[in-house]
């Protein structure tokens, strides 16, 4: 059996970020791009996101839904909040749609030498009247993306880093 792609197989999730990194505007744009390039239950692309990037306006204001929850994503050089849209239908995909789009995400940053964070202990509510986000949008997600603080490293190969095995279920 092949070994997965080491864009997955070497991705981890940082417990602290580097806070002197600076992410380039083209970075941000092609995280956002490859988010874009997910697949979505009838193309329908449910998500929306609220990008900051450290030292900016937005990032302050995203700070403020972190802060008190999540402080150690606030070294992270850019803070991504995940909304969805509720279509109204049972059953509605857009959770998982936008799962997706951040997984996509996820491993674009791997691809760059980034790493990201994934994290739903954040002020919802909070986020959701500072960027007037309204039904029937719905924040759910944030992401930290940066660099590892130093010393940090993952904690150790996949299956010692509390992986659950493969189960299968084949009906015939």
């Amino acid at each position: 059996m092949a070994d997965i792609t080491p864009l997955l197989a070497d991705r981890w999730s940082p417990h602290a970020f580097d806070a002197t990194h600076v992410i380039s505007d083209e970075q941000v744009e092609l995280l956002l791009e490859a988010a874009r390039w997910a697949p979505s239950a009838m193309n329908r692309q449910p998500w929306s996101f609220v990008v900051g990037v450290r030292d900016s306006d937005t990032f302050a204001r995203l700070r403020t839904a972190v802060s008190g929850y999540s402080d150690w994503a606030l070294d992270a050089s850019t803070l991504v909040l995940g909304a969805y849209e509720n279509a109204g239908t049972d059953p509605d995909y857009a959770l998982y749609d936008l799962g997706q789009a951040v997984a996509h995400m996820s491993v674009q940053a791997e691809a760059l030498g980034l790493h990201v964070r994934q994290f739903a202990t954040f002020d919802h509510a909070g986020a959701a009247r500072e960027f007037g986000i309204a039904a029937p949008w719905r924040p759910i997600i944030m992401a930290a993306i940066g660099l590892p603080a130093p010393g940090q490293k993952p904690e150790g190969a996949l299956h010692e880093r509390g992986c659950s095995g493969l189960s299968v279920s084949v009906a015939g």
